[in-house]
């Protein structure tokens, strides 16, 4: 079947998002959160669902809640933050092994897509997306710029796709 026709089949099915903040300086006030309102305009303009958001330190305890939590509720979550490679970036490491199948592709288009835009600089991100049961699991930067690049031009675009094809038996 082309992926045209399963993307028609899949137009029905519905988007339950939650969204990790993983930021110290978010969590203490000292930054405001502008991630929140991107995801928001986002879920509207593709008929999603912003069903739960969680604003996490970088702490592994911290995040592995925040994903555990939202696990029940939503069938995608995207996590902001910790993607880099200073000592502090520990999402990645954090999330790698709720992981069931990677999805590579998802981190080559976002470090491209990053490269076109910024640069070299793209070649620091972590960035992956993976399945994780039967949840869609995005890992980005926590810049408004990438959250928004990755909703945009990667994730809503196909996500009806990927739990279409997670349903299959």
């Amino acid at each position: 079947m082309p992926v045209e026709e399963h993307r028609r089949e899949a137009e029905g099915l519905e988007i339950n998002l939650g969204l990790i903040i993983t930021s110290d300086s978010i969590l203490r006030g000292v930054k405001r959160d502008e991630i929140t309102p991107i995801v928001e305009r986002v879920c509207e303009d593709y008929r999603a669902v912003l069903k739960g958001r969680r604003v996490v330190p970088n702490k592994e305890g911290e995040i592995r809640k925040a994903f555990e939590d939202l696990l029940g509720s939503c069938n995608v979550v995207v996590v902001t933050g910790g993607t880099g490679i200073s000592p502090r970036d520990i999402t990645v490491d954090t999330l790698k092994s709720y992981c069931g199948k990677d999805m590579p592709g998802f981190g080559e288009l976002f470090r491209y897509l990053t490269f076109t835009e910024h640069g070299s600089a793209a070649i620091a991100s972590r960035s992956f997306a993976c399945v994780s049961g039967t949840t869609l699991l995005f890992v980005i930067p926590g810049s408004p710029d990438a959250v928004e690049l990755a909703l945009r031009k990667l994730i809503m675009p196909e996500a009806r796709h990927l739990l279409y094809e997670l349903k299959k038996t």
